[in-house]
Formats: structure tokens, sequence, C-alpha cells
């Protein structure tokens, strides 16, 4: 059963880590990576002189960061106000309503996060009915990582609140009955017994998620930005991805791709071990 992975793993993942060499190389797709001039470190220095290499690796550490507060505050909140709804019926269908974004791609919701924040998209003609001027919101680079964080909280934040809630029917009822007995409000059940029953689930994907700080979600940003954003909405991937097929720097983009590959083992391995230390997590 694990051999069709193990296979899938070798021919995508592990074949295709000999390209790494092209980082070293002045490329030349002619010659191949066998045939190409082997220069060292030289694309790295050159790297690192670009005016664009802080700004894309701060755009990148920025977003993603905003990402990861956003996807543990919101679930955890509204996993906490939908576990006080009492009826069933209600609160399944807001756990289902809220929970359908996940499974929509970046290409579809894209489009229509572009159709409503247009120049003449429905926000816009809300602003204008309230005399407000119209705004190029998907133009704007001071608004463009706001929006960019805001709708990936919106899609996943249905997703991550099955986990809060799954770490909440774990919780012992009797540990509410017999607080109720002694009189505690429901503020004082919320900060003493619900609160450290899922502090451990909350401390672990708080942990895990240091692995992602250099994924900011290229299917995202790549479905919706454009140039006029490109000072605050370009990271690593959606410039690799111009350096690399739209302007054939091959060597270059693969340079940038090896930094965030080494940054990202160092970050996830770290983020291991404070899962380890912090909550008896492991994976082996």
């Amino acid at each position: 059963m694990l051999l069709p992975g193990f296979i899938w793993i070798f021919i995508f993942s592990i074949v295709p880590m000999f390209g790494v060499v092209i980082a070293f190389q002045d490329f030349n797709p002619g010659k191949g990576i066998l045939g190409s001039e082997f220069i060292g470190l030289e694309t790295f220095r050159y790297m690192f002189s670009l005016n664009d290499t802080a700004s894309i690796f701060f755009n990148t550490i920025y977003i993603a960061v905003m990402k990861i507060i956003g996807n543990l505050l919101v679930p955890l909140v509204f996993a906490l106000m939908l576990n006080e709804v009492r009826h069933t019926f209600f609160k399944r269908s807001i756990q289902t309503i809220v929970y359908l974004p996940h499974f929509l791609s970046w290409v579809i919701l894209g489009g229509i996060l572009l159709d409503i924040f247009s120049f003449q998209g429905p926000v816009n003609q809300l602003l204008s009915a309230v005399g407000i001027d119209q705004i190029l919101f998907f133009g704007r680079a001071d608004l463009f990582p706001y929006l960019v964080v805001g709708s990936d909280i919106w899609k996943e934040f249905g997703f991550n609140t099955i986990i809060y809630l799954a770490a909440l029917t774990g919780i012992n009822a009797a540990l509410y009955e017999a607080a109720g007995i002694d009189g505690a409000s429901r503020f004082r059940l919320l900060w003493h017994i619900t609160l450290p029953g899922i502090r451990t689930t909350a401390v672990l994907l708080a942990v895990l998620s240091l692995g992602n700080v250099l994924n900011a979600g290229f299917d995202q940003i790549f479905n919706l930005y454009n140039p006029l954003v490109y000072s605050t909405g370009d990271i690593i991937d959606t410039w690799v991805y111009r350096a690399g097929l739209l302007n054939m720097q091959y060597e270059l983009a693969t340079a940038v791709g090896l930094l965030k590959s080494v940054a990202g083992l160092i970050l996830i391995t770290i983020s291991y071990f404070l899962a380890y230390k912090t909550t008896n997590y492991r994976i082996f």
C-alpha cells in the first residue's frame, strides 16, 4: 500500500532535488545541467546585491506571520463562540457554511474577490452610496497585504475551527457540572476549564505553524496580485516564478528557492523540537 506513495515521492520530490546544482552554475538550457559552467556561490552574491531580495523576504515573512496569527486566533474565538450554541441544527449549519470555502481553489475565490472589490464592484458601490470615494482595493500596495491575510483567514478559519471543536469535545463535562454547582459564571467556566482544556492543542498548532513562516501562499497571491502591488505583495514564490519561468533566470530562481528550502527546513526542525518540548508531540 505504501509503494505508490514512495514512488510518487521519489519521482516528484527526490529526483528533482538534483536540479539544485543549477544555483551554482551559469546555467545554459542548451548545454543542460551536466554541460553548464560551475560558478560556485556567484549567483548567491548577485542575489543578495539585488534590491528586490530584501523586499520579497520581508513581504513573505510579514504576510505569513499575519496569516499564522490570524489562523490561530480567529478559529479559536469562533470555536469558543460556536461551542456555546445549544441549538444543534443551527450549530451544525453554521459550521458547514464557514467550512465550505476551504474546498474552493484560489483560482475561483481569486476571481470572486477581484469582482467584489473591483472599481465597479458591490463594495465600491456601497461606498459610493454612503458618500465615500471609490477605492481600487487590489491596486493599492498599502491595502494588498491585509486583503490577502483577511481573505485567507476567511477561507480557512472554518476548517481550523474543527480542530478546536474536536479538542473541546474532549473536556470532561463533569468539570463544568462541578463548577456550576459551585456557582461559577460562564466566564469562569471559560477561563478555568475551557481554555486550559484546549491549551495543549492551541500551543501545538502555534508551534507547528512556525514551519510555514516562509510560505505566504503562492496560489493565492498569484491570482490576486498585479504590478501595482509588487512592492508589498511580491513574495519569494511569485518572484521565483517570474525570474525563473518568465525571465529565464534559472540559476537565480533556483538559488532563491534553495535558500528558502534550507531556511524552511531549519524552521520546521525547530518547530517540531518545540512541539516535543511543550506538548510532548512527536512523529517518530
